[in-house]
């Protein structure tokens, strides 16, 4: 019999809603949506019916201690340098041809995404893929969106690629005992269907993909010149009669309201890079400067200036082996404590020893007043900095470094001893023998007990606010069970069988998660969609097993926008993109996976 809208289900949605405007508006980081999801669910308990301890439920659950364990395992290998050894083979592989560049970047995140949280994957091939690039002459931005979208549809191959996955088989396993079709899925229940979508995957990115993909970053030699500062950078002199002599660099152009950084000092053939700040500014001085023409003649004017005439301030001259500095591309990553802060406010060069000479947003460049751009997730910049301060950046969970940094701490006499634990763990809960959640956290385990990590990287290994991103939206499902919310819109739902063949509203219920995590988080999108699919299956007669299934890989497939994957916002930057690129390569890719997935389902499982 269909529910009708009570008090209590009116409440639940109206949590849903203001959930989904502050998932997709992000006016506060999303774990800290969820954590507030988790409060208003309890404080609200008569309509929510959800008491305290099934509000905190989500940080006992098996699918967050599992992912909790997996971001360990994930870490150690990383560690080692097993994926960096592998870049260098591939690029020895590959040289300069875009295809084998291509079809490499696509197998290798597509394969190791299987294994090792996809998410993590990618921040680790991010720089060796980048760097492929440069030296192959290819943009950037035509490996880039493939290695994203490759690392979604290569997560679907196990249990363990993505936290998605993890997530929607603790809530089938929490839903068994309503819907008997249901159960916590086995490491390679879905390999098979993984498997299809796979190739289909790598034969769009291959060809219509590799056609749609913009090459929106030209493939440059000088750096300089990819970030177009040929009129930004440029060299000047100090006059014996500068009011700057005798002043330190951080005191010079401190309270004015000049648009100019200071990028390095030439002094009697010696170059000098960060800390700049210190040292005092003597006649003669020779300083390589970030800023606009029409600032640099203010400059000329009233701070006893001379401009060098003929110099063009190149990626080779700033990384003199006398200034033993480096360029380098960092990208702002997911959840930074610097989203939101300009470089002012985060006083980034005194903090960081680092000079930022350019920002990119996108396909756009920020160079006028850039201490004053507030910092969003997936801004590039570029900086100049020494190898230290650049290996300090490269740790920083703040950041995502974009080339390649030698790292002399990798422990690559532990390569078999990390590859063995991870072979271990999906061996060991592939044959049942254990629970994932318990053989993942053995492995974690083992992976100190053995040496791969040290006690304390333990913690810095664990995204935490995905951690409590799960706690918090777990309690929504159970809110939406309970109340009879799930089962209202399933009803909704399961009036389109009136005139679609189930086969249908199964397709239905991909591309309707699919649009869901394009827009929100993917795993609010598994805690909303589940419960929903399996009633509206239950009540078609249907194979409630196969609906949860389209939700999970829609959920875990979201090519759109760059908001739907957190993989997609960490290439937006170096990938130079629009925002509509999403849309122009992933909307075909969404389609075909829909298809793909819906008949795949159908074929392997069965619909009825």
């Amino acid at each position: 019999m269909a529910l009708s809208l009570t008090p209590a289900i009116g409440v639940v949605f109206l949590v849903v809603l203001t959930a989904l405007v502050l998932f997709a508006t992000e006016p506060v980081p999303i774990d800290i949506t969820a954590i507030g999801i988790m409060v208003a669910l309890m404080v609200l308990e008569p309509w929510t019916d959800v008491q305290p301890a099934e509000g905190v439920s989500g940080f006992a659950s098996t699918a967050t201690v599992t992912v909790l364990a997996m971001f360990i395992l994930s870490y150690g290998v990383q560690r080692t340098g097993a994926v960096q050894i592998l870049g260098r083979k591939i690029a020895a592989f590959t040289r300069d041809d875009e295809t084998r560049q291509l079809g490499a970047t696509i197998g290798v995140v597509g394969s190791i995404s299987g294994f090792i949280n996809n998410t993590a994957a990618v921040a680790i091939l991010l720089p060796m893929v980048t760097d492929l690039a440069h030296e192959g002459k290819t943009s950037p931005s035509k490996l880039l969106l493939p290695l994203s979208y490759a690392s979604m549809f290569g997560g679907t191959l196990t249990l363990i690629g993505t936290s998605t996955n993890i997530l929607a088989s603790d809530l089938s396993a929490r839903l068994a005992g309503e819907y008997p079709d249901l159960h916590a899925f086995s490491m390679f229940e879905f390999t098979s269907l993984g498997i299809l979508v796979s190739i289909v995957g790598v034969a769009y990115l291959m060809t219509v993909g590799r056609w749609l993909t913009p090459a929106r970053i030209p493939p440059k030699e000088d750096i300089t010149a990819e970030f177009e500062l040929e009129e930004y950078l440029t060299e000047v002199s100090v006059d014996e009669d500068s009011p700057l002599v005798g002043q330190t660099v951080a005191d010079a152009l401190a309270g004015t309201d000049f648009d100019v950084d200071l990028v390095q000092l030439i002094r009697g053939g010696q170059t000098f890079v960060e800390p700049l700040g210190p040292k005092e500014i003597q006649a003669d001085d020779i300083f390589a400067v970030r800023t606009d023409r029409d600032t640099l003649l203010d400059l000329i004017d009233t701070e006893g200036l001379s401009l060098i005439p003929n110099v063009d301030v190149t990626e080779e001259e700033l990384e003199s082996a006398d200034a033993d500095s480096n360029l380098v591309e960092v990208v702002i990553a997911p959840r930074s404590s610097l989203v939101g802060e300009t470089l002012a406010t985060a006083s980034f060069r005194e903090r960081y020893d680092a000079t930022v000479l350019a920002l990119r947003r996108g396909p756009e460049y920020i160079r006028k007043r850039m201490d004053h751009a507030e910092l969003q997730v997936g801004d590039t910049l570029l900086i100049q900095a020494t190898p230290d301060s650049i290996s300090r950046l490269n740790v920083n969970r703040d950041f995502i470094v974009a080339q390649e940094v030698e790292r002399p701490d990798y422990r690559e006499s532990k390569i078999p001893l990390a590859i063995g634990i991870v072979a271990a763990v999906v061996t060991v809960a592939a044959l049942d023998i254990l629970p994932i959640m318990v053989s993942a956290l053995a492995g974690a385990l083992v992976m100190v007990l053995t040496g791969v990590l040290k006690p304390p990287e333990v913690y810095d290994a664990v995204e935490w606010d995905v951690i409590f991103l799960l706690a918090g939206v777990i309690p929504l499902g159970i809110a939406m069970e309970q109340t009879g919310a799930a089962s209202l819109i399933a009803d909704l739902v399961v009036l389109s069988g009136d005139f679609l063949p189930p086969i249908l509203v199964l397709g239905l219920f991909y591309v309707v998660t699919a649009v869901l995590t394009n827009i929100v988080s993917n795993n609010a999108s598994v805690v909303l969609m589940i419960p929903v699919a399996a009633e509206a299956a239950q009540q078609l007669n249907a194979n409630a097993f196969a609906f949860v299934l389209a939700v999970t890989f829609a959920a875990s497939t979201a090519f759109m926008t760059p908001v739907g994957y957190q993989t997609n916002l960490f290439v937006y930057g170096p990938g130079g993109y629009k925002f509509t690129d999403y849309f122009r390569v992933g909307a075909p890719l969404q389609l075909v996976f829909a298809v793909v997935t819906t008949v795949g389902i159908a074929m392997i499982w069965g619909v009825a």
